[in-house]
């Protein structure tokens, strides 16, 4: 069985697991201190209303079963609890069969809240989770050494993750071909940084250094990863330093760690930590690895062939288990960078004095003078909808009215979602929301009047309501 194994690989093999779980608690925690104001019983999208108007083989899920507050919240605090087990070395303590079994009862919880999470969970970095996470299933644990195709198809999924982000740059906005998408890209990204500021005031040709940097580690380092050690470790060296500019200079929750994780399973610390002694693998576990790999090659047809079309698709999913998916990123970059504001007052009837206050979010940008805060791994899920929001009003007509409803009742769930709530008192009589037009100040400006952000009114987005008034006339 040596063709099998890869055992100078374990200690990649033990920073890839303890990564990912790592990876899986933030997922978790995220679905444990959101879901209530987003998809729970009286939620903006309830989680029983929409497993009454679907089926469990289109969204498979533990939740078409039953569903409660409760039952959501013990999953997701299991779910957290089993991956800071696995980060402390649980799956290395116990048997192979059992290792593989905690590592797919984390799949299991995690697809079940996906599943459900509906326009919440609608995100690319939720499937590469999920498909990442099945891989890790298979990897194995201390009994034996790391398999050489299980690390092959990690290798496959990174290469998809970079090598998709690449094509569809490059095939997307122009100014990617022109290589001046980073003049925008910092300003008018969904949830800016503490330092995206700082990035944006770059000069100029260093932004173009950095968009065609960025198309030599996507477009040509992806295809290193196969060639022999250790050109392949220098190739996700590539890779883990690009994504940690990207983590400096954005929030874009797991997906630039996950993809480091990935990347460190690539890489060959052979040299430094010698082989580290483990049994011959069984046969049993050769065998259902070997038919994973096949099903997993077969499954990869339709990523492939998303991957050669002139229409690639940003991120899909060919089935509800998130198997095998196609991923990209920013295939267009805003120019223009809208944000909406949501006010509330005390007053019965609005009129030209009435004194609104402004709901304050923890990481979308709001307060001029608010610094950008970091936030990512974690996904401020809410936070990511406004910035769509913002782009169209279509992709707020499912949640937007509700989300206003809540603020009107006070809703202690909805409003423990936000930074601040400029009524702690009693709830206000009316809400609004209006679009302005945002963009980064001048470093004179900053320094003369302390804002980050210049905001300018370009429309009322929603007209002032009260509690028992329609709320779905956002335009």
């Amino acid at each position: 069985m040596e063709w099998f194994t890869a055992p100078d690989q374990w200690l990649s093999r033990i920073v890839f697991q303890r990564g990912l779980a790592g990876l899986y608690c933030v997922a978790f925690l995220s679905a444990a201190l959101q879901f209530r104001a987003l998809i729970g019983e009286r939620g903006m999208l309830p989680v029983p209303e929409y497993v009454r108007r679907t089926r469990p083989r289109h969204t498979p899920s533990l939740f078409h079963w039953r569903y409660s507050d409760r039952l959501f919240a013990t999953v997701s605090w299991s779910g957290a609890a089993l991956a800071l087990a696995l980060v402390a070395g649980a799956g290395d303590a116990v048997p192979l069969p059992v290792s593989m079994l905690l590592w797919l009862v984390l799949w299991g919880l995690y697809l079940s809240i996906v599943n459900v999470g509906q326009t919440w969970y609608a995100f690319g970095w939720e499937s590469l989770l999920l498909e990442t996470g099945l891989l890790a299933v298979f990897l194995g644990n201390d009994d034996t050494g790391p398999p050489v195709l299980v690390l092959f198809l990690l290798r496959w999924l990174l290469f998809r993750v970079e090598f998709g982000a690449g094509l569809i740059k490059i095939r997307g906005d122009p100014c990617w071909r022109n290589l001046t998408c980073l003049y925008h890209h910092h300003e008018t990204q969904p949830m800016p940084g503490p330092l995206s500021w700082f990035f944006h005031h770059l000069p100029r040709p260093l932004h173009r250094v950095e968009v065609a940097a960025n198309h030599v580690v996507q477009l040509g380092v992806p295809f290193l990863l196969f060639t022999p050690q250790p050109v392949a470790t220098v190739a996700a060296g590539l890779m883990v330093a690009t994504q940690l500019w990207l983590v400096l200079s954005g929030n874009f929750a797991w997906l630039n760690w996950i993809t480091i994780v990935l990347a460190l399973s690539a890489v060959d610390a052979s040299p430094l930590t010698g082989e580290h002694p483990q049994p011959d693998p069984p046969l049993w576990y050769v065998v259902v690895v070997v038919a994973f790999t096949a099903f997993v090659l077969v499954r990869s047809y339709r990523p492939v062939r998303n991957l050669l079309s002139r229409h690639q698709a940003m991120n899909r999913s060919y089935d509800p288990y998130h198997l095998v998916n196609s991923y990209g990123a920013f295939g267009t970059v805003g120019r223009i960078r809208d944000e909406i504001v949501v006010e509330g007052t005390d007053d019965p009837v609005a009129h030209p004095d009435t004194v609104w206050r402004e709901y304050g979010f923890k990481g979308k940008p709001g307060d001029p003078r608010r610094w950008p805060r970091q936030f990512a791994p974690y996904h401020l899920r809410l936070d990511w909808l406004m910035w769509f929001a913002a782009l169209s009003p279509g992709y707020a007509r499912e949640w937007f009215g509700p989300f206003v409803e809540r603020l009107l009742e006070g809703d202690r769930d909805t409003l423990r979602l936000l930074a601040h709530n400029p009524f702690p008192d009693a709830p206000p009589v009316l809400v609004r929301a209006r679009l302005y037009r945002y963009r980064y100040t001048t470093w004179h400006e900053l320094r003369t009047t302390g804002a980050w952000w210049h905001r300018t009114l370009v429309r009322e987005y929603l007209p002032p309501i009260r509690l028992r008034e329609p709320t779905d006339t956002a335009r």
